[in-house]
């Protein structure tokens, strides 16, 4: 095998621009599944990480009314839904895969939230408990946190994102400073940051509609404790978890949901609570590309069949060209199955050269292509190795034939032969 190799390395150096025509068919088909499917890869990875996050694990679930999030601005408290016990949410804490829980009350507010002249249309304002931060992967950029003494004396006291912050205080520093919610002051201890945070791509309105959220104008954060002084009591929460990883996500948020939904005390049946499926909305997402996708991994493929066909052809090519040296090594000795060995070698090592040289064309297309259009890469090294895998099998498939038909000369002919 190994002087088989060393033969087919020879063979190809010594025709070097013949050998690099032929080769091109299979780099040129290489090159373009690699360089597509990195670009499908890539697409795929920033639309999980555009809804689920930069390795937040978050799932929420939230109290809807007929398939929609209830909002308490407008709508009424439904009946039969209290507050969420401790039992129950130490049951969900208890949930496989689970890392941390977190009961909040959320509340979009168009008008009621000031500081001065300035109002912060559009924000979210968030009663959390101690362990929302945690869960949700936001640090303490300056400031202090919540205390426990701030939750119970129900203090009124506030913590702000980075995007609230410039909303409303326009590069003052906002540590100090009062903020008059529902026209309650609240005193800002604190400014908020995601830890884990990262650039959400939106490249077209499709892509606003589906990533945006409703809190782009910031979040305002209270002490749970002190929501019924500036809105309701005993209105109903909803629940955040974090889990072990994303693949976890449906699952335990499936699992919580029938915690709370089974703990109601009554219900007419349109109100009940819904876990996000991120995960499911990321596939149907990528699923509606799917059929282009494979269209064009299917064109790239044909490529690869014609440089299969060249490589067939300049085997033969061989084949005729060295049927003397084939004749001298049968008048020998040699058996059919070492001729066939040498020149299936040669096509194999012809085509992974092509393939090994594909791949790296391909993984430069595809960040020429990423710098130029913007769009998002994933170099995928299983694919990479199946590409030279395949590359070596088109060696294989299209090399049989003339294999076969040097091993099979009439070594008397072959001598003959000019």
């Amino acid at each position: 095998m190994l002087e088989n190799i060393r033969l087919s390395f020879r063979g190809i150096w010594s025709h070097k621009m013949r050998s690099f025509l032929t080769m091109l068919g299979i780099i040129i088909g290489i090159a373009a599944i690699i360089a597509i499917v990195s670009t499908i890869q890539g697409t795929n990875d920033q639309i999980e990480k555009n809804l689920i996050g930069s390795g937040s694990n978050n799932v929420k679930v939230t109290l809807q009314k007929d398939g929609y999030d209830i909002d308490l601005s407008y709508d009424s408290v439904p009946a039969g839904i209290t507050e969420v016990s401790d039992s129950t949410l130490d049951q969900i804490k208890d949930i496989d895969h689970v890392e941390s829980a977190s009961l909040y009350k959320s509340r979009q507010d168009y008008g009621g939230v000031y500081y001065l002249n300035t109002t912060l249309s559009g924000g979210t304002v968030l009663g959390i408990d101690s362990d929302y931060f945690d869960t949700c992967g936001y640090t303490i950029m300056k400031g202090r946190g919540f205390s426990q003494n701030d939750y119970d004396k129900s203090k009124k006291v506030a913590l702000i994102d980075e995007k609230a912050q410039k909303a409303l205080f326009q590069g003052e520093s906002a540590i100090g400073k009062t903020i008059e919610i529902k026209g309650e002051p609240f005193s800002v201890v604190g400014i908020v940051t995601e830890k884990d945070s990262y650039e959400l791509v939106i490249n077209s309105i499709e892509d606003y509609y589906t990533y945006s959220n409703d809190s782009s104008a910031g979040n305002i954060f209270v002490p749970e404790s002190v929501w019924p002084v500036i809105y309701r009591y005993d209105e109903p929460q909803n629940l955040i978890l974090k889990t072990d990883s994303a693949d976890n996500m449906a699952a335990a948020g499936k699992a919580a949901q029938d915690i709370l939904n089974s703990s109601m005390a009554s219900s007419d049946g349109s109100t009940e609570y819904k876990a996000q499926d991120l995960l499911e909305q990321a596939k149907q997402i990528q699923q509606l590309s799917q059929s282009t996708n494979m269209m064009l991994i299917w064109i790239a493929g044909i490529s690869l069949l014609v440089g299969g066909i060249g490589v067939m052809n300049i085997m033969l090519v061989s084949v005729t060209e060295r049927t003397s040296e084939i004749g001298l090594k049968k008048a020998i000795g040699a058996g059919k199955g070492a001729i066939l060995g040498q020149f299936l070698t040669e096509a194999v090592v012809l085509t992974s050269i092509g393939g090994l040289v594909g791949v790296i064309v391909g993984v430069i297309l595809s960040k020429v292509i990423s710098a130029l259009n913007g769009t998002p890469t994933s170099i995928n090294p299983a694919a990479a190795v199946l590409a030279v895998l395949f590359s070596m099998a088109i060696g294989i498939i299209f090399g049989i034939l003339p294999s076969h038909k040097a091993a099979n000369l009439n070594p008397i002919d072959a001598l003959r032969h000019e």
